[in-house]
């Protein structure tokens, strides 16, 4: 417990120098350092205890200075609980997956050169908002990836490759050697994006693990007389060995004196309810709910696929960022109702180096499930 608490000091007394004590001719040195409590309440047959959790993450890097194009970048990331009231930490516990990691994080070369640029070793990527490959930066100890990228951007256009021979997932568990492919390419046109995608991904360690995911997706905004109209839509469809799988999404919304409201559909389909859409990179707890229920559509849905009709609101008050959303979940096949979620999220960014928030998730069981409350509050430091 000593331990964790000189952690803890060092960490947070670290943050308070400021990011002008890390410059040099190098290079710059640089500390992303959180703070966590986290609780998760599951009412579920096992009779665990609520989950209680607060965890410290700090992620230390440093990255040279820009030489004919060349730079390098490493970063060690450390997740220390202080409160470790949860499983998989301590057995009779609901789950907060965040265990005690020490890693390198990242260590990449990247080149840039004009329109030009390519990235080599552990990286970070996300791709248009996360919902395929994401870097799932809520969690304490993030997901990257052993790979090669290469980009291109010019005018309107831009283009994405990434070779991944690795995925550094968020638990031991979800590490996995892959062979995967990603191709995206994005066109503004208009009020808004175009972009097409192709994702192939196989995990080498897998029978029948080929997974392949090509869409469309198209996001914009328009402004009129004061109001802003905002509105996507994407489609995708997806095989795998055994099965073929549709992706819907459809939002809009308008943005009226500072306050955003839209309604939205998300539906992860079913091939005649023997397996369903699948997003294994994706940034999963940004959608379907912060109560993380549907993380595995198929097996949080017994393969029925997840149809997710929400609304959500969001507006600043005093300069803290308010959002909310409410969540009606079923299934694709089978007209199952998977129940409710309401979600709520207020952040303030205190200066340029200190941001604290609190955030909460209630979700309400339907056929199936089980209720559950998750509530987080945090303070984090960049610098």
């Amino acid at each position: 417990m000593q331990a964790k608490k000189t952690l803890l000091a060092i960490a947070l007394g670290t943050a308070t120098l400021g990011a002008s004590a890390y410059e040099t001719e190098y290079g710059n040195a640089y500390a992303d350092v959180k703070v966590r409590y986290e609780t998760n309440d599951t009412d579920d047959a096992t009779d665990n205890d609520a989950a209680t959790g607060l965890i410290t993450d700090a992620a230390v890097g440093f990255e040279t200075l820009n030489y004919e194009g060349f730079s390098a970048l490493v970063e060690y990331e450390i997740v220390q609980p202080l409160i470790d009231d949860y499983a998989p930490e301590k057995a009779g516990y609901d789950a907060i997956a965040d265990p005690e990691t020490r890693e390198w994080n990242r260590a990449q070369v990247s080149y840039k050169k004009d329109e030009f640029g390519a990235i080599v070793g552990r990286q970070r990527i996300i791709l248009d908002g996360a919902r395929f490959v994401g870097n799932v930066g809520w969690r304490a100890n993030e997901q990257t990836f052993d790979a090669v990228t290469l980009t291109y951007s010019k005018d309107e256009l831009s283009l994405h490759y990434s070779f991944i021979d690795q995925v550094n997932g968020i638990l031991p568990r979800f590490d996995a050697d892959t062979t995967s492919h990603l191709l995206n390419a994005g066109y503004k046109v208009g009020t808004g994006k175009i972009t097409a995608y192709a994702y192939l991904l196989e995990d080498d360690d897998t029978e029948n693990s080929q997974r392949d995911t090509f869409g469309l997706s198209y996001n914009g905004s328009y402004d009129m007389d004061g109001t802003k109209l905002i509105y996507k839509a994407e489609y995708a469809t997806q095989s795998t060995e055994t099965a073929d799988t549709n992706y819907f999404a459809l939002e809009g919304g308008a943005v009226v004196s500072g306050v955003t409201l839209a309604l939205g559909n998300e539906t992860l389909g079913s091939d005649d309810g023997n397996a369903a859409f699948e997003t294994p990179l994706a940034t999963k707890h940004k959608f379907n709910g912060w109560a993380d229920k549907f993380l595995n559509t198929n097996a949080n849905t017994g393969g029925l696929g997840l149809s997710d009709t929400y609304v959500k609101a969001v507006t600043k008050v005093s300069g803290v960022k308010l959002v909310g959303f409410y969540h009606t979940f079923n299934s694709v096949e089978d007209d199952v109702d998977f129940g409710n979620e309401l979600d709520l999220l207020a952040v303030k960014k205190l200066d340029d180096t200190f941001t604290v928030g609190a955030k909460a998730a209630f979700y309400s069981a339907g056929d199936t499930g089980v209720d559950t409350t998750k509530m987080w509050a945090w303070v984090q430091a960049k610098f």
